[in-house]
């Protein structure tokens, strides 16, 4: 059965259970990075919800998967708020598609 994925710190992370994600609360990088490699080799979750804390401070495993359509890793903001990682991500790979920035800049 393949199911959505959601790694981080317990604030931010618990909600998730209510609409059917595994739920894997970590207190490290280093944590979140050894259940991300694990989730990713089972092949059991095609999609990952990342805390931004725990996604920006593992920058080398997430190349690890930079190329492969599956596992999707998505970074979403902590219970502390967010870090316009997730924004930054897409306006990332609009740019890469298309070669130019579309974005509306506020």
């Amino acid at each position: 059965m393949k199911k959505i994925a959601c790694i981080g710190d317990k604030e931010s992370v618990l909600c998730f259970m209510a609409i059917g994600c595994s739920v894997f609360v970590v207190e490290s990088a280093e944590e979140a990075a050894k259940i991300l490699r694990k989730l990713a080799s089972d092949q059991s979750f095609p999609i990952i919800f990342l805390t931004e804390n725990f996604y920006n401070a593992m920058p080398g495993v997430l190349d690890d998967y930079s190329e492969s359509p599956l596992p999707a890793i998505i970074s979403i903001p902590a219970a502390s708020g967010s870090q316009g990682t997730g924004m930054a991500n897409i306006k990332a790979l609009v740019e890469k598609a298309i070669g130019a920035d579309i974005t509306l800049n506020n």
